[in-house]
């Protein structure tokens, strides 16, 4: 028989004290269930008529044509599945989940490491998250001019550009070529090439057409006959037309300008034996003991149609540059969740991985990545739920002509249900095949919040 001990505490084997009238018929903590029931009544009823109520009815409107008025069964599902526009938007929409949740975390943890050495952090920390303040429809009106073709209005391309000419020299006069009847001929990669081999003494003159007129400059001298000298091969290059018409072709008219700075090659069996630039008036000047029986090539640079950069809108790169877009908006969000876990990481543990003789990047690998993963997931489980409903950036920035090409989910459901040609029968099976994607994102999300409510 089990006794007390002096402070009252029952030993083993005695019976557990009665509970006390007053405490039965309350849950775990001293709650009676009807009163849980009542605070939580709200939130169910909200939660049925905003997620619950919309999905059966979404479910039960995919089995009606666009009326709504004729059952069609699975007629709907057959449709979008034998549509090519939803496999370009499910191959898109798998693109999006791969590449833009991670990029955009990746960011995030690199800034957020790299913002604890900075002086100026909390500065970075407000520039970096600031295009979070921003609406997404903002977002793509900003990206639709930074992606403009030209790059006197697109920035992406002005850089482009900058960074191309600045190792590659612009062609000095874009689309000219000669007349038919002058005496140079096509060569081929866009040079041309006397139809002769040219002497010593002789005029190897080289007149040319089609220059542009933005490519003229103003003050353009006019075309003067090079003097002949002894021991050279000399010529002019120039513009054979006058304006109104008139002049007599392969002749250097009056007013006839010069095209300075072209480029003149001799040529001998494949080979370039001499070189020369036009001068200010036209003329140039070869050396005729090199350039003597050569024919004399106009290079292909000479014409090339100047650079205008990247069609970043185009139909290879469009969906890669509306996910930039997206990592510019979402790598200050990645970066403050992950600079808080960051703040939680023991500094211990880092100092002691330094004193072991641990590299930054083998503490960065080792320590902080491992220490960091719960909250890594969090992000990367958020983003990847918000691109799955994309559609308003696409939308804005994706001209008419590619949108085809980077077309997703949730933008073929708005178009689908509310455009010109509606059917919300198509649109709801869409809705539902959409759902489909984020729920195996949902569940993993949960599982998570449970297994941490547990500890």
């Amino acid at each position: 028989m089990a006794t007390a001990t002096a402070g009252g505490a029952a030993v083993p084997g005695t019976p557990p004290p009665a509970v006390p009238p007053k405490n039965r018929g309350r849950g775990a903590l001293g709650t009676r269930p009807w009163v849980a029931v009542c605070f939580l009544l709200p939130a169910l009823a909200l939660l049925g008529a905003l997620v619950v109520y919309p999905i059966g009815y979404t479910a039960y409107r995919s089995l009606f044509d666009a009326s709504g008025t004729s059952f069609v069964g699975l007629d709907n599902f057959v449709e979008i599945f034998s549509d090519e526009g939803t496999f370009t938007a499910i191959k898109n929409n798998l693109i999006w989940v791969t590449v833009g949740p991670t990029v955009a975390t990746a960011l995030g943890l690199i800034y957020a490491v790299l913002t604890e050495r900075v002086r100026w952090s909390t500065a970075f920390k407000l520039i970096v998250f600031m295009p979070m303040a921003i609406s997404m429809l903002a977002a793509g009106i900003i990206f639709r001019l930074v992606y403009e073709q030209e790059p006197d209005r697109g920035v992406a391309n002005a850089v482009w550009v900058g960074v191309h000419d600045s190792f590659a020299e612009a062609s000095a006069y874009p689309g000219a070529h000669p007349l038919p009847v002058s005496g140079l001929a096509e060569s081929g990669g866009g040079s041309y090439t006397t139809k002769s081999s040219v002497r010593a003494g002789d005029a190897a003159d080289l007149p040319l057409v089609g220059v542009k007129a933005g490519s003229m400059p103003g003050d353009a001298p006019d075309a003067k006959t090079a003097p002949t000298a002894d021991g050279k091969i000399t010529g002019t290059v120039w513009l054979d037309f006058v304006k109104g018409g008139g002049g007599r072709p392969n002749v250097i008219d009056p007013g006839e300008k010069a095209l300075s700075g072209i480029t003149i090659e001799a040529v001998k069996d494949g080979k370039v034996v001499a070189t020369a630039k036009a001068g200010a008036d036209g003329t140039y000047a070869l050396p005729a003991d090199k350039a003597a029986g050569a024919q004399l090539r106009l290079p292909a640079s000479n014409f090339a149609e100047q650079y205008n950069g990247v069609d970043w809108l185009g139909p290879s790169l469009v969906t890669p540059a509306i996910i930039g877009s997206y990592v510019w908006m979402w790598a200050g969000f990645a970066m403050v969740l992950i600079a808080a876990g960051l703040a939680g990481v023991p500094r211990e543990l880092l100092e002691a991985a330094r004193c072991d003789g641990a590299s930054e990047w083998q503490v960065f690998r080792r320590v902080t990545v491992p220490l960091l993963a719960p909250v890594l997931v969090v992000v990367l489980v958020t983003l990847m739920i918000n691109v799955l409903k994309i559609f308003d950036l696409v939308y804005i920035i994706a001209p008419g002509s590619t949108q085809q090409y980077a077309n997703v989910l949730a933008l073929e459901l708005v178009l689908t249900s509310f455009g010109a040609d509606a059917d919300q029968g198509v649109g709801s099976a869409i809705a539902l095949l959409l759902l489909l994607f984020v729920a195996p994102v949902m569940i993993v999300n949960v599982r998570r919040i449970r297994r941490e409510g547990r500890r």
